[in-house]
């Protein structure tokens, strides 16, 4: 198939994250388990805080709005990955790789803008309690949260039509589980250093970025409750933003060993595991840890509960 003098197969093939065959059903097995986990885990969450007025607040709609990413991108990456777990034939179309590759990269650099936006409304809630619901709008959420679907799929754009500027003359066999930016870099006959660059301006533009609104942000949550005299007032300011900061802890420490480093430090092999992690891991993760470590979504998760015992 050629277009633009650029010549692409019709298919990939996904070698997936093992050819043991005696590991494919255990595996199989367990992502499907991590992945029922995972629509359970953030489905309950975005429907607790539909359902549940006391989570009418502004970062319960910028939580939902993250479980519905984790959500999406989970859902982007594990049916094809547990299908190739059990199929003889592990093709994936062009079309279908490119459309995967679009949402993993437009859903994972949404997750990090939302991070941030998660953490400037922390520091809003700390540092400026009066003023929390005069700044934190519902629509100023509203654009908050548009503007960070808005940059996830600008950048994805731009990542993907940079593949159509590689031709595919080789092998057709992509070391992956999915189909990955570096790993479609590394199967090309074209030069892809500019790829490459891309890669790693854009994601350390954004990934970077984020990271400098959050840490601005937690620096002066940090002196604020440093400045509080009551105990209590300092727990309970951590406690809020305790959560965000473990989901934060897990997201940016994968980004970082993945795509922020030199391409000739890139292992597939590392790549292939620090990718589960990724994009089939922390999306279970992050309902988890708001719901362990969350009074609140504790206590209207006991509520519903309680109501719905009542109903019957």
């Amino acid at each position: 198939m050629e277009r633009m003098n650029h010549t692409y197969p019709k298919e990939f093939i996904l070698l997936g994250l093992t050819d043991d065959p005696h590991l494919q059903i255990p595996l199989f097995v367990l992502f499907l388990l991590i992945f029922i986990i995972t629509i359970l885990g953030n489905v309950s969450m975005i429907t607790l805080i539909r359902i549940s007025p006391r989570l009418d607040t502004p970062m319960y709609f910028l939580l939902s709005n993250l479980s519905f990413v984790d959500l999406s991108y989970s859902s982007v990456i594990a049916p094809k990955m547990l299908q190739n777990f059990l199929a003889v034939n592990k093709s994936i179309s062009f079309n279908g790789c490119i459309t995967q590759l679009y949402f993993f990269v437009c859903l994972g650099t949404t997750e990090a803008l939302l991070l941030a936006v998660m953490a400037y409304d922390r520091y809003v809630a700390v540092c400026h309690p009066l003023l929390y619901h005069t700044i934190m709008r519902r629509r100023f959420c509203f654009q908050l949260v548009i503007a960070a679907f808005t940059g996830g799929s600008g950048q994805s754009i731009i990542q993907i039509g940079n593949i159509f500027r590689l031709s595919f003359c080789n092998s057709n066999k992509i070391n992956h589980f999915m189909c990955d930016m570096v790993a479609l870099h590394k199967l090309s006959c074209s030069e892809a250093s500019l790829n490459n660059i891309l890669v790693i301006f854009f994601g350390g533009l954004t990934s970077v970025g984020s990271l400098i609104v959050i840490a601005t942000s937690y620096v002066y949550i940090i002196a604020t409750v440093l400045r509080t005299k009551s105990s209590g007032g300092r727990q309970r300011a951590l406690s809020t933003c305790a959560s965000h900061f473990v989901c934060v802890l897990l997201f940016y420490a994968t980004v970082f060993f993945m795509y922020l480093k030199p391409n000739s430090y890139y292992s597939l092999d590392q790549g292939r595991v620090a990718s589960v992690f990724y994009t089939i891991v922390i999306p279970m993760l992050n309902p988890l840890v708001y719901s362990l470590r969350n009074k609140e979504v504790k206590g209207a998760l006991r509520r519903t509960a309680d109501r719905l015992r009542c109903g019957r």
